[in-house]
């Protein structure tokens, strides 16, 4: 896949990763991404607070830099515009079990990014009596028990990742492009999970 070099913020640190725990910096930090630069009054009509609450939150995101300043798209030079620096970001849990603040920060922030998409899809669900048939229709939302070896789980994963990836592209160049119908383009979320069951 031929990816933008800003595609991916890898989290490192316990600090980082319980800074992006915060629902509300999971929020933004994803409005950001869907929406590309805003200012805290724009966010504030997304997310139920205050925007000196917003800016707060959003000076923790640039501390550890999923975030950064946008000067250049205001003209009001009193607004402060935040932009994302990468598409998404990753952390490897298995590689923090040696440490355990580290991997119980990862473990923080999983759970919170869990409640988020939960969140997510109790909202969609709210909305779809709202939503054309066609959408209602393309949605997939299933699961399945397997019985793998952790080595098959692993397969799995690479799997999923590649499939996601090619529809990164596909959504890319629909953004770059304006291929397909851009009226009927919309966002669309895709989650997947595959976890042995404890």
């Amino acid at each position: 896949m031929n990816v933008p070099e800003n595609f991916r913020a890898t989290l490192e640190s316990a600090a980082s990763m319980r800074v992006m725990a915060h629902p509300t910096r999971l929020k933004l930090l994803g409005l950001l991404r869907e929406l590309g630069p805003q200012t805290a009054a724009q966010l504030s009509e997304s997310v139920d607070e205050a925007p000196g609450t917003l800016s707060y939150h959003l000076n923790k995101l640039a501390s550890i830099n999923l975030i950064e300043p946008a000067p250049d798209q205001g003209s009001d030079r009193r607004e402060r515009w935040w932009r994302a620096t990468a598409t998404m970001t990753s952390w490897e849990p298995a590689e923090l079990m040696d440490d355990p603040e580290q991997f119980a920060a990862s473990t923080a922030l999983l759970k919170s990014v869990s409640q988020g998409h939960a969140a997510t899809y109790g909202e969609y669900l709210d909305k779809a009596p709202e939503l054309e048939r066609k959408w209602v229709a393309a949605a997939a939302s299933s699961d399945y028990l397997l019985q793998l070896a952790a080595p098959e789980l692993a397969q799995l994963r690479a799997e999923l990742e590649a499939l996601a990836e090619c529809w990164l592209e596909v959504s890319a160049a629909n953004v770059a492009n304006g291929s397909g119908d851009q009226a009927d383009i919309q966002s669309v979320v895709l989650m997947f999970q595959a976890y042995r069951r404890p």
